[in-house]
């Protein structure tokens, strides 16, 4: 039975002004101290609660390896997560180690000088990234710093209940599918299982999938203006999302905010067929389904190798205000180089950016981290480089984008009135 429309929340749209605030002046870190020759480190996160879960249990393993340092971790689901974090930047008090975010959100903080330049740990051995590709490490460099070291790598995925397609007579061919066939499918299935044939598409990640599929990019070269010049491309956006829902086919807002965490979401409950999500995902997804088969396959499109593409799955950085910068890059070295780390956290964080620890772990994958590791392979067959123009407002940019998404699906904006209402906004923004 179809659930009811809701409205999305918006709360990282407070983040830019919170970190306008900030200090770039140096001072005490997050509460952290040593005492008795142990130095606390504060640590932050976001994630499921297998991630959770997964990190206080790798954590506890480098406690022990690593007795002078302690670490007090504190984490949240990704929804509030930045918030916190400008709330302590604020106050000059970040957390030593956090879990961060690229492009939208690393170049916010870039732009702030509130992370730690780690080229010096790198250079010093502290950190030991030898033998990782450049373009993972160019990820976590804004303004020729290293301001933060990849997790894992990760990419964008079509997860689908395959019980749910074989119900419907809907065949996937490996990144063989076009946006035509995805309406086709979702209606298809809508109409014969009585379910949804996909979740709403969010627009953050998928609106910028969308363009790079067509050839185009969400923002210029230099970060100063939109890199798309027909809007019809938002517009086209935003109708195939409106018919999709007026057919039954995809849920509304109100469906969607009900949603508090990735177990919760509509495919692991088998209310969904589709979901296009970061494939990191996969092992809380697989975790929540209770037995429905869940696959992966490329996002659909004509050209899909131009729109994929790898991403790391997030980043660990350290407070410019931390005192403790080495210890915290202590850290961050032994998650990277710790085959132990990716045991206990298998792909949850992404595909190792190691290629010694991959051959290693990859003779005893879990069924979900095996279909990870061959997902991130075809991908990396299938894909173009990532955009990493984002402007230090591209997160206020994106809360736009998903604010007026939600009043086009409400029907109090046309699409063409949406599209035009973005750019405008844009355009205000950037001109900041």
């Amino acid at each position: 039975m179809k659930k009811k429309f809701w409205a999305i929340s918006l709360a990282a749209l407070m983040l830019i002004g919170v970190l306008t605030a900030c200090s770039d002046s140096e001072g005490a870190s997050g509460d952290s101290e040593e005492e008795d020759g142990v130095t606390t480190l504060n640590m932050t996160w976001w994630g499921s609660q297998s991630r959770h879960d997964q990190t206080q249990e790798i954590i506890k393993k480098f406690e022990e390896e690593n007795p002078d340092i302690k670490i007090e971790s504190e984490f949240t689901g990704f929804d509030g997560y930045f918030e916190k974090m400008a709330a302590s930047a604020s106050g000059n008090n970040l957390p030593d180690i956090m879990q961060q975010n690229f492009g939208e959100y690393l170049n916010q903080y870039a732009d702030k000088n509130l992370l730690a330049d780690l080229s010096e740990f790198v250079e010093d051995g502290t950190i030991d990234v030898e033998g990782v590709d450049d373009t993972i490490m160019e990820s976590g460099m804004k303004n020729d710093k290293l301001l933060g070291i990849p997790t894992g790598t990760n990419a964008l995925t079509a997860f689908y209940n395959k019980d749910m397609t074989d119900e419907a007579g809907v065949e996937i061919t490996d990144g063989e599918w076009s946006w035509e066939d995805y309406e086709e499918y979702a209606t298809q299935i809508s109409e014969e299982t009585g379910e949804y044939g996909a979740r709403l598409m969010e627009p953050q990640n998928l609106f910028e999938y969308y363009l790079r599929e067509k050839g185009e990019k969400l923002f210029n070269e230099d970060g100063t203006a939109l890199g798309y010049e027909d809007d019809q491309l938002l517009v086209d956006y935003f109708e195939r999302n409106l018919e999709l829902h007026e057919a039954g086919a995809v849920p509304g807002y109100e469906t969607i905010q009900q949603i508090k965490g990735v177990e919760d979401e509509l495919i692991a409950r088998g209310e969904a067929a589709f979901d296009f999500r970061w494939s990191n995902q996969a092992t809380a997804l697989d975790s929540a389904a209770d037995g429905n088969p869940l696959e992966m396959t490329l996002l659909p499109g004509s050209n899909n190798d131009q729109g994929m593409y790898l991403k790391p799955a997030m980043l660990w950085s350290v407070a410019e205000n931390s005192e403790h910068k080495e210890e915290a890059a202590k850290f961050i070295d032994f998650f990277v180089n710790n085959i132990e780390v990716y045991e206990i956290g298998g792909s949850d964080r992404g595909v190792p950016i190691k290629e010694d620890i991959r051959e290693e772990l990859s003779a005893d994958l879990s069924e979900t981290d095996q279909k990870v590791f061959e997902y991130i392979e075809m991908v990396t067959e299938n894909s173009s480089p990532i955009d990493s123009n984002f402007p230090p407002q591209s997160s206020e940019v994106l809360g736009e984008l998903a604010k007026i998404d939600e009043r086009v699906m409400y029907g109090e904006l046309s699409a063409e009135e949406g599209a035009e209402q973005f750019r405008t906004t844009v355009e205000s923004i950037l001109a900041r």
